[in-house]
């Protein structure tokens, strides 16, 4: 699939960094409110909403012998590192242009 030209939502984000690492839908719920400090809490129907767009684009996929099982794990693709790194590569533009600016406001 091709790169994402859109910002992706944070629930999505969060979702692709968990996903570096193999992991089922509980695990995936509890990193996302782990790395939010506890501020994004995904309900079951959102996380498997965002799951199932995201194996559509070709952004995560099913791990290994697991696939098949209710307890699936998924894992992130090279599609969905791109679409990763982009997305942190505008998160840091905005920063660091925001930065820039407030600082500059500031003086």
């Amino acid at each position: 699939m091709g790169a994402n030209n859109g910002a992706l939502t944070e629930a999505v984000y969060y979702i692709l960094l968990s996903l570096l690492q193999p992991m089922h839908g509980y695990g995936i719920m509890q990193n996302v409110e782990r790395l939010s400090g506890g501020r994004l809490r995904l309900a079951a129907g959102t996380l498997y909403g965002a799951i199932s767009t995201m194996q559509e684009k070709g952004w995560i996929m099913a791990a290994g012998a697991e696939a098949d099982s209710r307890k699936k794990e998924y894992v992130i693709t090279d599609a969905g590192k791109g679409v990763l790194r982009a997305e942190y590569m505008r998160l840091r533009e905005l920063v660091e242009n925001g930065r820039a600016m407030l600082e500059e406001d500031a003086r």
